[in-house]
Parts: C-alpha cells; structure tokens; sequence
C-alpha cells in the first residue's frame, strides 16, 4: 500500500517515507506491472497503430508524425506493420485489443469493412487513417485522393498528354479506389474516353511499379502519360521506361503521388502530389485522444486533407 502510494503518487506520505522507498525502488530496478495498472485504472497510457507496411515512405513518415504527438501527450505507440497481409492485419487488431491499448489508429486497412468494422467494436477508441468508418465506431482522417488524381489528371492532359493510363495499386487498397475514381472523372468531365484496360493493377512498391509499367505499355504503346499509385511505384515506372528507351517527359509524363523524399532525388525528379505527412500523424493522434476523451455524440466529425500538386522534370 505505501509503494502504491509513492508510485501513484496519491495519498499522505512522509518525505522520510517516500525517501525510504524511491531508494528501494532504484536499488531493485522496479517497474510496476503496466498490465496490472491498465486494469485497474482502465488506462494503459498506450495507443495501437497498425500500417500495411512500414517500408513505405509514406507510412513511416506518418508513424513518426504519431509517435512524436504521442510522446508528447505521455502516451506509447505501439506499431504494428502488416507487410500487406489481410490476416495479419486482423490478428493485429486483436492482439491490440488483448493488450488494453487506449486507442488503435489504423493507416490504410486493406481489410473488407464488414470485418474491420467488427474488429475495431473491441477497442475503447478508434480512428482510420485513409478510410471512412461509421462515426459511432471509429473516427476518419483521410486524404482526398480522389481530387488529388483528378488534380493530377488535368495536369497531365493540360500539358498536351491526350492517352493517359494509370499504375493503379492493389485492389484492396481504398486510396487506389479513390485515385482511380479521379483519374476516370478528369478524362470523362474533359471528353476523353475512358479505356479500362489503361489501368493496371500492381504492388505499391518500385517492382510493381515496374513490372506494371512494362505490361501497360505493352499492351497500349500509344499511352503518353502515366498517373502512379504512389511514388516508388512512380520510381519503378521510371525505371521500366528507362530499359525500353521511352524518354520522360518527352514520349511519356510520369506523375506520383505522396512526395516521398526520393521523389526529388530521382532523374528525372517526379510530379508528384504532396501532403504532410508527419502532420498526418500528428493530427490522427490528436483526434483520436479527442475521440477517447468525449461521449459519442461529441467525438470529432471526419476530416480529409487535400493534397498539393507539386510539379517537376517528369511533368512540366
């Protein structure tokens, strides 16, 4: 009872006490049982984030945004990279909640919504990053994707590209939905057809940046600008036109998404469109501490970021 007092703080203790008991503490090298805590004060002081995979840029740039808020705020992060594997992602997610984490944010899930949606009830708080979720059951912050490619769709018809294809990302990606919503919309609302089999699925990563741009232009030759995925994506695509003698800008644009920081060091450096992505991080741990901290009917409404187009050598 009177190390419980010390350690919490709480209560009425001698100053010879408590000198009496910091001194045992140091000499044992104790630490209270965080488990044991949470329990008992329902308040792990820790958060879950759960990414597809930290090797991307664009996640860890995010993560670091996170934990430095979290730190800040007194809180752990815990992270979690799902290399893009559904069941992993799921188990993660359980795990989490076996863990008493305060709050889980999840950055692009790839999981179906009826099991994700199921999945996140078990946990105190909530928020999905690049994902929309029933305002009851999570929060969202997301990036505006679809007028991100819209945005960078026009670009590339505005400089006089007229076949335009897109290295799209995996099927269970939302963002790549919502990119590939925008990149349609800008070629129907300019009287441009649209041509499915212009769009290719890959990897979000430089080899299906690669391997897809070699079956686009394959199988559509004529094609002279290219919206990416993301931007290792972009850095593959460059690569794959690189080895078949295609120049970029001059026969093919290349536009990327996210600004990763190899999007500037790249030859030709990349098109690409920005967001902040360490203030991502930051703004998803503050909604989701606002979110753990207030009734329902008071949790902070949905928010989406629009990114910036930022123009380079791939397209002027």
């Amino acid at each position: 009872m009177t190390v419980s007092r010390v350690v919490n703080n709480k209560g009425e203790i001698s100053p010879a006490t408590r000198a009496r008991v910091e001194r045992a503490i140091e000499r044992l090298g104790y630490r209270p049982n965080r488990l044991a805590r949470a329990l008992s004060l329902q308040a792990s002081q820790t958060l879950g984030m759960v990414v597809p995979d930290i090797n991307n840029p664009f996640f860890s740039e995010i993560v670091r945004g996170a934990e430095d808020e979290a730190w800040e705020r007194g809180y752990a992060l815990i992270i979690s990279s799902t290399v893009e594997n559904l069941e992993r992602e799921a188990r993660t997610l359980q795990l989490l909640e076996d863990h008493h984490v305060d709050g889980v944010l999840v950055c692009s899930p790839r999981l179906p919504d009826e099991t994700l949606f199921e999945l996140l009830k078990g946990h105190r708080a909530a928020l999905v990053l690049n994902r929309s979720a029933p305002e009851a059951l999570a929060g969202s912050l997301q990036v505006d994707d679809t007028h991100g490619a819209m945005r960078a769709t026009h670009h590339l018809l505005g400089g006089g590209r007229r076949n335009v294809g897109m290295v799209a990302g995996p099927e269970t990606s939302h963002s790549r939905k919502r990119r590939v919503a925008g990149y349609t919309t800008a070629l129907e609302t300019t009287g441009n057809e649209v041509v499915p089999s212009r769009i290719v699925s890959c990897v979000p990563d430089e080899m299906g940046g690669y391997e897809g741009a070699r079956a686009l232009l394959r199988a559509h030759p004529e094609l002279d600008g290219l919206l990416c995925h993301n931007d290792l994506v972009a850095v593959g695509v460059l690569r794959a036109l690189r080895e078949l003698g295609v120049r970029v800008p001059d026969d093919v644009a290349v536009v990327g998404c996210d600004d990763i920081r190899l999007a500037s060091l790249v030859t030709p450096s990349l098109t690409t469109l920005r967001v902040d992505k360490p203030a991502l991080g930051r703004r998803a741990v503050r909604l989701l501490l606002e979110r753990l901290g207030a009734p329902p009917e008071e949790a902070p409404a949905p928010e989406a970021v629009k990114p910036e187009l930022v123009v380079r050598e791939s397209a002027p």
